[in-house]
């Protein structure tokens, strides 16, 4: 065989090699889940995933359902990017959590029979108080300032599609049967409860599928609020720091956006950053989700460039979208609106 034919042969297979090369579950754990459930699966943001009363009580299907389809509103994205079988790579990894003495085969599609109706009873005397009255889960985002760290999971909305076409029957019967071991989630026989009755709950829960919870992000097409000032820089930092101030916040500090970035001699001084603060609405929306903590206190830049003034902010209404968090919703537009009218009225 000619020697250039050889090589072109050998640079082919490799390339084959590496095109169909399997998955690193591991690696796309890392890369797509461990900042929320912990690079070993031990939860934060996001649920533990390590436990074996967790793994062994979820097939396969629900895994890759809920990776691929999420919890729209509950924190926990959709991940369409990733192929069917990088997905089931990180199934495979998190397999692996389980020794194999200590798995368990996943029951059946089977149906459960029971009665919503009493389910409906049973489900506000056991279950409502960790999810919800209407099956909306608990509030947040797992991380919270009152609950202890090593319980870091929160309990699952289960009126969300995301859930309940994940989830099967046997899947939400066991789980009441036996409980989570390391989660708040206790097993319902210990509590007095029969089979029956578990099937009935059930049943109650599955009836959410007739009007689940459906929730849409903010319809914002930009993440970043501008307005253009007809006064001069220094007048329109002066406006803003007094509309502010009317909103019932307080300023925090002024300063060039690039101070600390640059020496001070080679700073743009036609770029200024007001830092203002209401503690009462921080509180509550860092009680709600901590994450929006990286975008507090407030901020409005004020810019010069080509002789025209422009004021600018992060949309706060997009920060639904960032965080996947319906409970943002209304702190987030109340935002959206305050941002709204201190630059409205610095610009009049």
């Amino acid at each position: 065989m000619h020697k250039g034919l050889s090589f072109l042969l050998l640079i082919t297979l490799a390339a084959s090699h590496v095109t169909h090369a399997a998955p690193n579950g591991a690696r796309l754990y890392e890369l797509n889940c461990s900042a929320c459930h912990g690079l070993n699966g031990e939860g934060g943001v996001g649920v533990p995933l390590a436990l074996p009363a967790f793994l062994n009580s979820v097939d396969d299907h629900f895994l890759f359902t809920t990776i691929r389809e999420g919890r729209a509103g509950r924190v926990m994205p959709a991940h369409p990017s990733l192929s069917d079988a990088q997905v089931k790579a990180i199934i495979s990894h998190l397999r692996e959590w389980v020794p194999d003495e200590q798995r368990k085969t996943i029951e059946s599609y089977t149906k459960v029979k029971g009665d919503p109706v009493r389910g409906k009873v049973l489900y506000g005397g056991y279950c409502s108080r960790c999810h919800g009255e209407n099956g909306g889960g608990g509030h947040g985002t797992g991380v919270t300032f009152s609950r202890p760290r090593e319980l870091a999971i929160m309990p699952p909305a289960l009126n969300n599609p995301g859930f309940l076409k994940a989830a099967s029957d046997q899947m939400i019967k066991r789980t009441l049967m036996e409980g989570r071991k390391g989660t708040p989630m206790r097993s319902y026989l210990t509590l007095g409860l029969n089979e029956q009755n578990i099937d009935d709950i059930v049943s109650y829960v599955r009836s959410f599928e007739q009007t689940p919870i459906h929730w849409r992000f903010a319809e914002i097409e930009e993440p970043v609020l501008m307005l253009e000032s007809d006064y001069s820089l220094e007048e329109t930092v002066e406006n803003v720091k007094r509309a502010a101030i009317g909103k019932n916040f307080r300023i925090i500090r002024v300063q060039n956006l690039e101070e600390g970035l640059f020496p001070e001699q080679q700073q743009n001084k036609k770029q200024v950053m007001i830092y203002f603060c209401n503690f009462n609405f921080i509180n509550k929306a860092l009680s709600l989700d901590p994450r929006i903590g990286l975008f507090m206190p407030c901020r409005i830049s004020v810019v010069e460039e080509n002789g025209k003034v422009h004021m600018m902010a992060i949309n706060p209404r997009y920060l639904s979208r960032v965080y996947n968090n319906a409970e943002l919703d209304q702190s987030c537009t109340e935002m959206f609106n305050v941002y709204t009218d201190i630059m409205e009225e610095a610009s009049l």
